[in-house]
Protein backbone atom coordinates (compact mmCIF):
# COMPACT_ATOMS: atom_id res chain seq x y z
CA UNK A 1 0.00 0.00 0.00
CA UNK A 2 1.11 2.98 -0.81
CA UNK A 3 1.02 6.06 1.59
CA UNK A 4 0.49 9.92 0.46
CA UNK A 5 0.00 12.62 2.00
CA UNK A 6 -0.81 16.45 1.19
CA UNK A 7 0.40 19.79 3.54
CA UNK A 8 -2.67 22.01 2.95
CA UNK A 9 -1.22 25.22 2.25
CA UNK A 10 -1.33 28.45 -0.45
CA UNK A 11 0.18 27.32 -3.80
CA UNK A 12 0.80 31.08 -4.80
CA UNK A 13 3.11 31.73 -1.41
CA UNK A 14 4.85 28.48 -1.76
CA UNK A 15 3.06 26.52 0.93
CA UNK A 16 2.06 23.59 -0.56
CA UNK A 17 3.62 19.89 0.10
CA UNK A 18 3.19 16.39 -0.26
CA UNK A 19 5.30 13.51 0.58
CA UNK A 20 4.57 9.98 0.50
CA UNK A 21 6.52 6.33 1.23
CA UNK A 22 6.17 3.07 -0.48
CA UNK A 23 5.60 0.69 2.09
CA UNK A 24 7.70 -2.06 0.82
CA UNK A 25 11.05 -2.71 3.02
CA UNK A 26 13.29 -0.95 0.82
CA UNK A 27 11.11 2.58 2.29
CA UNK A 28 11.43 4.22 -0.88
CA UNK A 29 10.15 8.04 0.27
CA UNK A 30 8.90 10.93 -2.29
CA UNK A 31 8.35 14.20 -1.60
CA UNK A 32 7.55 17.63 -3.60
CA UNK A 33 5.80 21.06 -3.59
CA UNK A 34 4.11 21.01 -7.19
CA UNK A 35 0.36 19.93 -6.45
CA UNK A 36 -0.28 19.13 -10.11
CA UNK A 37 2.52 16.14 -9.79
CA UNK A 38 1.38 15.02 -6.44
CA UNK A 39 -2.00 14.42 -8.02
CA UNK A 40 -0.45 13.04 -10.86
CA UNK A 41 1.79 11.07 -8.69
CA UNK A 42 -1.69 9.53 -6.65
CA UNK A 43 -3.25 8.42 -9.69
CA UNK A 44 -0.13 6.71 -11.31
CA UNK A 45 0.00 4.47 -8.57
CA UNK A 46 -4.24 3.74 -8.91
CA UNK A 47 -3.87 3.39 -12.65
CA UNK A 48 -1.79 0.15 -11.95
CA UNK A 49 -3.65 -0.81 -9.42
CA UNK A 50 -1.76 -0.10 -6.44
CA UNK A 51 -3.69 1.07 -3.21
CA UNK A 52 -3.23 4.42 -2.09
CA UNK A 53 -4.07 5.44 1.73
CA UNK A 54 -4.40 9.68 0.75
CA UNK A 55 -4.01 11.96 3.69
CA UNK A 56 -5.13 15.58 3.86
CA UNK A 57 -3.54 18.43 6.42
CA UNK A 58 -6.77 19.77 7.16
CA UNK A 59 -9.72 19.31 8.81
CA UNK A 60 -12.09 17.20 6.69
CA UNK A 61 -15.58 16.62 8.84
CA UNK A 62 -16.75 19.03 11.78
CA UNK A 63 -19.10 18.21 14.12
CA UNK A 64 -22.50 19.80 14.20
CA UNK A 65 -23.70 20.10 17.98
CA UNK A 66 -26.92 20.32 18.91
CA UNK A 67 -26.29 23.28 21.31
CA UNK A 68 -25.49 26.39 19.68
CA UNK A 69 -22.76 27.83 22.16
CA UNK A 70 -20.62 24.33 20.94
CA UNK A 71 -20.76 24.62 17.10
CA UNK A 72 -16.95 25.78 16.80
CA UNK A 73 -15.67 23.90 19.69
CA UNK A 74 -12.67 21.63 19.20
CA UNK A 75 -13.21 17.98 17.80
CA UNK A 76 -13.43 15.45 20.78
CA UNK A 77 -9.12 14.97 20.65
CA UNK A 78 -8.42 18.02 18.98
CA UNK A 79 -7.47 19.54 22.37
CA UNK A 80 -6.37 23.19 22.30
CA UNK A 81 -5.79 22.62 18.07
CA UNK A 82 -9.88 23.39 17.53
CA UNK A 83 -10.53 23.57 13.78
CA UNK A 84 -12.07 26.44 13.94
CA UNK A 85 -9.29 29.04 15.11
CA UNK A 86 -6.28 30.09 13.63
CA UNK A 87 -4.18 27.34 11.55
CA UNK A 88 -7.38 24.78 11.64
CA UNK A 89 -9.36 27.52 10.07
CA UNK A 90 -7.03 28.73 7.52
CA UNK A 91 -6.05 25.30 6.46
CA UNK A 92 -9.76 24.14 6.19
CA UNK A 93 -10.60 27.21 4.18
CA UNK A 94 -7.59 26.25 1.45
CA UNK A 95 -8.42 22.56 1.31
CA UNK A 96 -12.16 23.34 0.28
CA UNK A 97 -10.69 24.18 -2.81
CA UNK A 98 -7.23 22.05 -2.57
CA UNK A 99 -8.64 18.61 -1.69
CA UNK A 100 -11.62 18.76 -4.82
CA UNK A 101 -9.07 20.10 -7.21
CA UNK A 102 -6.75 16.82 -6.16
CA UNK A 103 -9.62 14.46 -6.11
CA UNK A 104 -11.06 15.67 -9.41
CA UNK A 105 -7.58 15.51 -11.03
CA UNK A 106 -6.70 12.04 -9.78
CA UNK A 107 -10.49 10.83 -11.03
CA UNK A 108 -10.14 12.12 -14.61
CA UNK A 109 -7.14 9.65 -14.52
CA UNK A 110 -8.58 6.93 -12.54
CA UNK A 111 -12.05 6.43 -13.19
CA UNK A 112 -12.45 3.20 -12.31
CA UNK A 113 -11.12 3.51 -8.91
CA UNK A 114 -13.14 3.27 -6.01
CA UNK A 115 -12.54 5.51 -2.82
CA UNK A 116 -13.30 4.93 0.42
CA UNK A 117 -13.70 6.50 4.01
CA UNK A 118 -14.07 2.66 5.52
CA UNK A 119 -10.95 1.19 6.43
CA UNK A 120 -12.59 -2.30 6.67
CA UNK A 121 -14.18 -1.78 3.03
CA UNK A 122 -10.92 -0.24 1.88
CA UNK A 123 -8.96 -3.70 3.29
CA UNK A 124 -11.20 -6.10 1.55
CA UNK A 125 -10.96 -4.25 -1.47
CA UNK A 126 -8.29 -5.34 -4.03
CA UNK A 127 -7.61 -1.97 -5.06
CA UNK A 128 -8.91 1.27 -4.37
CA UNK A 129 -8.41 5.09 -2.82
CA UNK A 130 -8.19 5.40 0.85
CA UNK A 131 -8.82 9.26 2.38
CA UNK A 132 -7.96 9.89 5.60
CA UNK A 133 -7.30 13.61 7.74
CA UNK A 134 -4.01 13.82 9.05
CA UNK A 135 -3.13 16.69 12.08
CA UNK A 136 0.33 17.33 12.29
CA UNK A 137 0.44 19.00 15.93
CA UNK A 138 3.75 20.04 18.29
CA UNK A 139 7.32 19.59 17.53
CA UNK A 140 6.10 17.09 14.39
CA UNK A 141 5.21 20.89 13.02
CA UNK A 142 8.70 21.51 11.61
CA UNK A 143 7.74 24.51 9.79
CA UNK A 144 8.46 22.96 6.59
CA UNK A 145 5.38 21.46 4.52
CA UNK A 146 7.08 18.33 2.72
CA UNK A 147 8.18 17.04 6.27
CA UNK A 148 5.22 17.35 7.83
CA UNK A 149 3.51 15.63 4.99
CA UNK A 150 6.00 13.11 5.92
CA UNK A 151 5.69 13.22 9.27
CA UNK A 152 1.94 12.33 9.00
CA UNK A 153 2.51 9.50 6.13
CA UNK A 154 5.14 8.07 9.14
CA UNK A 155 2.34 8.65 11.91
CA UNK A 156 0.08 6.36 9.62
CA UNK A 157 2.21 4.05 9.32
CA UNK A 158 2.74 3.12 12.59
CA UNK A 159 -0.92 3.76 13.67
CA UNK A 160 -1.58 0.41 11.05
CA UNK A 161 -2.25 -3.38 12.74
CA UNK A 162 -4.67 -5.00 13.86
CA UNK A 163 -7.93 -3.93 13.96
CA UNK A 164 -6.02 -1.08 11.73
CA UNK A 165 -5.48 2.48 12.10
CA UNK A 166 -7.63 4.54 14.69
CA UNK A 167 -9.01 7.48 14.55
CA UNK A 168 -7.20 10.38 17.17
CA UNK A 169 -10.30 12.70 16.67
CA UNK A 170 -13.87 10.71 17.70
CA UNK A 171 -17.41 12.69 16.15
CA UNK A 172 -19.63 13.16 19.33
CA UNK A 173 -22.47 14.36 17.49
CA UNK A 174 -23.46 14.71 13.93
CA UNK A 175 -20.86 15.29 11.14
CA UNK A 176 -20.74 17.56 8.14
CA UNK A 177 -18.64 15.89 6.17
CA UNK A 178 -16.08 17.85 4.24
CA UNK A 179 -14.57 15.23 2.29
CA UNK A 180 -17.64 13.38 1.65
CA UNK A 181 -18.81 16.60 0.09
CA UNK A 182 -15.61 16.53 -2.23
CA UNK A 183 -16.05 13.13 -3.24
CA UNK A 184 -19.35 13.61 -4.70
CA UNK A 185 -18.47 17.14 -6.74
CA UNK A 186 -15.66 15.07 -7.65
CA UNK A 187 -17.28 12.09 -9.00
CA UNK A 188 -16.08 9.63 -6.76
CA UNK A 189 -19.65 8.89 -5.65
CA UNK A 190 -23.36 9.49 -5.94
CA UNK A 191 -24.38 8.71 -1.99
CA UNK A 192 -25.20 11.49 -0.48
CA UNK A 193 -24.99 9.85 2.81
CA UNK A 194 -20.90 10.68 2.29
CA UNK A 195 -22.13 14.24 3.37
CA UNK A 196 -22.37 12.65 7.18
CA UNK A 197 -19.83 10.37 6.66
CA UNK A 198 -16.63 11.56 8.66
CA UNK A 199 -12.71 10.00 7.95
CA UNK A 200 -10.28 8.64 10.49
CA UNK A 201 -7.81 11.44 11.62
CA UNK A 202 -4.02 10.33 12.36
CA UNK A 203 -2.20 12.35 14.45
CA UNK A 204 1.32 12.69 14.33
CA UNK A 205 2.88 15.22 17.83
CA UNK A 206 6.16 14.09 18.79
Amino acid sequence: MMICCADIGSVVNDRFGWAAHSGDPDREEWSGKDIREFAQFVADRLAVKRKVALGFECPLWIPIADEPSSLTRARSGEGNRAWSAAAGAASLTTGLAQVVWILDRIRQRSNDTKAFLDWESFQRSKSGLFIWEAFVTGSASTGSDERDAMAAVTAFRRALGDPGPKSAVEPKSPTRSLIGAALLWAGWSTDVQLLRTPCIVIRAHE
